[in-house]
């Protein structure tokens, strides 16, 4: 049955905003880990080592579900799969309340919530743009991404207050229930597809038939068909690769050490907490505006760019004076360059393996960055326990961000390299 719906085919706008706002409550429930460390610790006396095993195991879940979700998305549905990835969202941090050994935050804050996390990730945004637009890819593309560091700008300075003020049981309130508040925004406003409301993709001048068919064990066929084939081009390789440092160099070690190494160099949590947020508030207009940029100039030259900046500034931080001049600088550069990266990477995993197989390949092409971006948390926590510094964590993360701006400039443009697709 078609359900009307107002504005026509600009009802897509419609979709990108309820999508926006669920990628923004995952992005808030990832950076989270990055403020509970200090209040965790303090709370139970559990290392920093166990805390960010946690978070390392909640960033590595939220990308390895990423192409599941995607193939799920095909075959039993976007709407189904987002609500599954609300629901699990909420409840996992909801229980984490009565944790009080150290497995429990890893079951919680890493296992369970890495899990619903997952399909609310930017594959969402990727699937979401392949299905309601044809115009205005790049730059919707670029407002989807930008959602996760509005996640950031959103929570962070109120979780880092309410930790301040009332330890982690607050955080952990919050997100809870602001993953739940969308389930039922998504319940009445998201649409499976544009033929549900009688429209075309936005810019469109037919519809394509996309109807999710299949069972769970086709969507687990499909995502691991199209890896297999996705696999035996050298652009799946240097996608991954370059989006591994994309990781490793933002949420993982940024992101979740960030605040920690601001308090080493005598700075309140609710001032660390504002430096990510200005980092989000610029990132949203960085990624915005590097979608628009993809939709007009060569994306591997943007990342060639965006990396080697995103290197330089790494390696320069830890020598930082951390007056409130430096620390905006380093900010609001370092936010425009946040994930500018995603624009460019989907348009390339577009015009490698077509329309169709895009969303599920960017889906691995993710995961490599939760696997950086892991890594990076886990090695940043240990690096701090064991040397008492995060000089070495942040000349490393540095130095990979040039080797991936270098890497970027090898990868294919537009072969549609004939990935199969499992039965």
């Amino acid at each position: 049955m078609t359900t009307r719906r107002p504005f026509g085919q600009n009802y897509a706008w419609v979709v990108a905003g309820v999508i926006f706002l669920s990628l923004l409550a995952a992005a808030g429930l990832r950076s989270a880990p990055g403020v509970l460390l200090t209040p965790l610790h303090e709370a139970f006396g559990w290392e920093r080592g166990q805390l960010s095993a946690a978070a390392a195991i909640g960033i590595f879940l939220y990308g390895l579900v990423g192409p599941f979700a995607a193939a799920l998305m095909q075959t039993l549905g976007l709407k189904r799969t987002l609500l599954a990835g609300l629901v699990l969202m909420s409840a996992s941090t909801g229980l984490s309340l009565f944790m009080t050994e150290p497995w429990h935050y890893v079951a919680t804050w890493g296992v369970l919530s890495g899990f619903g996390s997952g399909a609310v990730a930017l594959v969402l945004g990727t699937a979401v743009v392949n299905r309601w637009f044809v115009a205005r890819r790049g730059l919707v593309m670029g407002l989807l991404s930008a959602s996760t560091a509005t996640g950031s700008l959103i929570f962070l300075p109120a979780m880092a207050a309410l930790a301040q003020a009332g330890g982690w049981r607050p955080v952990v309130i919050a997100v809870s229930a602001a993953s739940a508040a969308l389930i039922p925004l998504v319940l009445l406003l998201l649409p499976e597809r544009p033929a549900d409301i009688g429209q075309k993709p936005y810019g469109a001048a037919d519809a394509p038939d996309d109807a999710p068919r299949g069972r769970a064990i086709d969507a687990v066929r499909l995502a691991l068909g199209t890896l297999a084939g996705a696999a035996r081009t050298p652009a799946f390789w240097l996608l991954f690769a370059t989006f591994f440092v994309c990781g490793f160099t933002t949420n993982g070690l940024v992101g979740t050490h960030l605040i920690s190494l601001c308090a080493d160099k005598g700075l309140l949590l609710v001032q660390a907490g504002g430096l990510l947020a200005l980092m989000g508030l610029f990132d949203m207009v960085g990624t915005t505006a590097s979608g628009w940029l993809t939709d007009r100039y060569d994306p591997r030259k943007l990342l060639f760019a965006y990396y080697s900046l995103r290197g330089l500034s790494l390696m320069a931080l830890p020598f930082l004076t951390f007056d409130a001049f430096s620390l905006t600088i380093f900010a609001v550069f370092y936010g425009l360059d946040w994930l500018a990266t995603v624009p460019p990477t989907v348009r390339l995993a577009n015009e490698n393996f077509g329309e169709r197989n895009a969303p599920i390949v960017f889906g691995w092409v993710a995961a490599g960055h939760q696997a950086g971006a892991a890594t990076a948390a886990f090695l940043g926590g240990v690096l701090r326990d064991v040397q008492g510094s995060y000089l070495q964590a942040f000349v490393l993360a540095g130095v990979l961000g040039l080797f991936a701006g270098a890497a970027a400039l090898w990868i294919g443009r537009g072969d549609r390299e004939a990935v199969p697709v499992a039965a």
